[in-house]
């Protein structure tokens, strides 16, 4: 694919050594970002593959329960797959300010360490 964007302008900055990028890989600063972006990311990716899975479960083996009229025209299953959506959205929202709180700073950090300003 084509563009007619030009390409980044080059900031000086000079790119870190392989050993560096390993060095930092290595450090306690890196581990606890990884740490902290894991014991965020990983339980909530889990709790909504379980919350998805329970989902359609109930679709297919519980059709009496999901059919259940609440008022109107408006189901169980109904309800339940609006939840999903609202769910998706609420979780990358509260995803992003964890990481705008937490996850970022580390990472500026980590990042202009590694490009030499500090």
């Amino acid at each position: 694919m084509a563009t007619d964007a030009p390409p980044p302008a080059h900031t000086g900055a000079q790119l870190p050594s392989t050993e560096k990028f390993v060095e930092m890989q290595q450090s306690a600063e890196f581990g606890e970002l990884r740490s902290s972006h894991r014991s965020f990311a990983f339980p909530l990716t889990v709790g909504f593959i379980l919350w998805y899975l329970l989902y359609v479960l109930l679709s297919n083996y519980a059709g009496g329960f999901m059919g259940t009229k609440l008022f109107g025209n408006v189901n169980v299953a109904l309800v339940l797959g609006l939840a999903q959506f609202l769910t998706t959205f609420l979780i990358a929202w509260w995803y992003s300010r964890h990481a705008a709180a937490h996850l970022d700073p580390k990472a500026d950090a980590i990042k202009s360490r590694m490009e030499g300003g500090a």
